[in-house]
């Protein structure tokens, strides 16, 4: 609600002349905030791994410390079926949930604005919902995983959170020191600081949110074209608009 709410009343300073997304006026209900409050998208990238490992760090260990784990496995059960119940049972609430929120947020929009998503708007919310299912399925399977190898429910949700604070909050700092030591220099050929801006993204990519990121931007704001670094002869004739749906697809 909070980021509807933000979205809503700055949409109008959003619509600019000559801007490539104008015509995709409902995807800046995801995407667009003043400041005071993130964006929907922001939300679900910062907050929908805690959901995923909430739901899945006492998955294991809980029936085994209180002993309904023997007796589930005394039947003729593999332990493959049970494990992948645990993450299906888990990823389907997942799956409801986020397609929830974006369908409410959908629906308030219509209310608000009175105009409907078109069928490639439509689509395209669909395709950063399913992204988000498989973004919190992530955590989800690395929280089950930890429910395993640890027999107390306290130490692998700790675990979990432990690499989800790592990688949203120090994993930058780090990727920050090794940009600067390898700083190519005021002096550098153009080929040299593109090799450089390439390498950096792809250490930034080991992060499970920046792959997140980088998909929602291409699916939500249909103007970006490209996520690394590109020459001048690259962008040479390029006219600023808008990619389709199957374009934008493959670049994800």
């Amino acid at each position: 609600m909070g980021s509807l709410y933000t979205a809503l009343t700055n949409i109008g300073d959003t619509i600019k002349p000559n801007d490539p997304d104008g015509s995709f006026l409902f995807l800046k209900l995801f995407t667009v905030s003043d400041g005071t409050l993130p964006s929907f998208t922001v939300f679900i990238s910062f907050l929908a791994p805690l959901l995923g490992i909430a739901l899945g760090f006492d998955a294991v260990n809980s029936e085994q410390n209180k002993g309904t784990l023997s007796r589930i496995l005394s039947q003729p059960v593999h332990r493959d079926y049970l494990l992948n119940a645990k993450f299906v049972s888990a990823l389907l609430v997942i799956g409801g949930l986020l397609f929830m929120l974006g369908f409410l947020v959908m629906g308030f929009g219509l209310i608000a604005i009175g105009i409907p998503p078109t069928a490639e708007e439509f689509l395209r919310i669909i395709c950063y919902l399913l992204v988000g299912v498989f973004y919190v399925g992530f955590w989800l399977n690395l929280s089950i995983f930890f429910s395993l190898k640890f027999r107390q429910a306290a130490t692998s949700a700790l675990a979990a959170v432990a690499i989800w604070l790592f990688f949203s909050v120090f994993y930058n700092m780090l990727i920050n020191l090794i940009g600067k030591s390898l700083n190519p220099g005021p002096f550098a050929t153009t080929y040299q600081i593109i090799h450089y801006q390439k390498f950096m993204l792809n250490l930034l990519r080991f992060a499970p949110s920046e792959l997140f990121n980088e998909a929602t931007t291409i699916l939500l704001i249909p103007s970006v074209r490209s996520l690394g670094p590109l020459t001048m002869e690259q962008i040479q004739g390029a006219i600023p608009s808008p990619l389709p749906l199957g374009q934008s697809l493959m670049v994800v």
